[in-house]
């Protein structure tokens, strides 16, 4: 019995660190069903879920897998074919907004990837491409500067107690996260 309960509780540790991502979703609905076209809300839900999967594997092993990163594409092909087929108008615009914002978001990354001498991760680079594609141009900005901001005050304080030291890094993708849920949220 005794190796039944710690299988159980290794089991319930591994599922911890997905335990907000319900709720998240569930304040998805709360604050934006009804303020938000369902299919924007729906693209939403979908960031969420990506986002916060690529934040937990950015903790725990420092890489967001191009797997996961395809996974986001995928997904977002798949949901825009039945709005081309229904709303051709409509879809044409999401397409163009979201170009832009994978152009913008990968463009503006992959050019600190490129000055920063890889200081910045190429799955970041990625990640935010994708995520672009999602918070189209409008949102993909603001998304970028919270995250970026968040970042760097959080880097700032780990130096300044001598948690890390100029040579560490940290995750980066769950800052730009948080500044796309910023942005989801409140924009």
């Amino acid at each position: 019995m005794t190796g039944l309960k710690v299988f159980a509780v290794q089991r319930l540790r591994s599922l911890l660190p997905y335990v907000g991502l319900p709720i998240l979703l569930a304040l998805l609905l709360v604050f934006r069903f009804g303020r938000m076209e369902g299919f924007i809300l729906f693209w939403c839900a979908l960031l969420i879920v990506f986002g916060y999967l690529t934040s937990v594997l950015d903790i725990k092993t420092k890489k967001i897998p191009n797997k996961l990163v395809l996974a986001m594409l995928v997904a977002w092909v798949i949901t825009i074919l039945p709005k081309i087929l229904l709303d051709t108008n409509s879809a044409i615009t999401l397409m163009i907004d979201s170009a832009l914002g994978l152009a913008v978001g990968g463009g503006l990354f992959l050019l600190v990837y490129i000055i920063s001498r890889k200081g910045l991760g190429g799955g970041d680079v990625k990640f935010m491409a994708a995520a672009g594609l999602y918070l189209g141009f409008h949102g993909v900005l603001p998304a970028m500067f919270c995250g970026a901001v968040l970042a760097a005050l959080t880097g700032l304080a780990l130096l300044l107690f001598k948690k890390i030291n100029r040579k560490d890094t940290i995750p980066l993708a769950p800052f730009l996260y948080a500044g796309m849920l910023i942005t989801i949220f409140f924009n």
